[in-house]
């Protein structure tokens, strides 16, 4: 048994295929964990909001010294940091816009990196905090970045995995629905995704 979470960044609800790919995948899991528990955070309806001054304030004070100001700008990183803690499997949805993710999992990932909780600097330079954790990463985009002449153009992936890997998060495995505004792919894109799902 695992607890799953699944972290969804699509605005497109039922239209998604980031959600619909991630879904597959949670359920290829409990497949092959029966009894396993899904917690769904959707990032498009529990906004993160974007780092303010008073957010990065309250980071860096100590938590003796806090007041109802900064424990209310901390409230949301410490609720996510949290669910990445509790839980043993987590699923990404990451649709792809302009080549790269979206603002709003960008805010997510900007409230999960933290000094001193997720990730610390020692004589070793940075060492991640988080570990013992599977990653799925579950894309959707227009275009074809996994091979091919676009490749070079494919800035989430990498991007997912150097901030994941910086908090101690390096097993990620990457399943993609793309082409899908290509004619002649798209219509079989999310059929080739889910089936190239597989659960070790």
């Amino acid at each position: 048994m695992k607890k799953i979470l699944h972290i969804i960044s699509s605005p497109r609800g039922e239209a998604s295929m980031s959600i619909k790919l991630g879904n597959a995948i949670t359920e290829k899991i409990k497949a092959e964990y029966p009894g396993s528990t899904v917690k769904v955070h959707n990032l498009a309806t529990h906004r993160f909001p974007h780092l303010e001054e008073v957010h990065i304030a309250s980071f860096f004070t100590p938590e003796e010294h806090r007041t109802h100001r900064d424990l209310e700008a901390i409230r949301h990183s410490e609720e996510a940091i949290n669910e990445i803690k509790d839980a043993d499997i987590i699923v990404i949805g990451v649709p792809i816009y302009n080549f790269n993710i979206s603002s709003t999992l960008k805010a997510w990932l900007d409230h999960i990196v933290r000094r001193g909780v997720t990730f610390k600097y020692d004589e070793n330079g940075p060492q991640g905090l988080l570990d013992s954790k599977k990653v799925y990463l579950a894309l959707s985009s227009g275009g074809i970045f996994s091979e091919g002449p676009m490749t070079g153009l494919d800035f989430s992936v990498p991007y997912l995995r150097h901030m994941l890997a910086f908090i101690g998060l390096t097993d990620v495995t990457v399943y993609r629905v793309e082409g899908l505004s290509i004619p002649g792919i798209q219509d079989t894109a999310l059929e080739k995704g889910i089936n190239s799902v597989v659960i070790a």
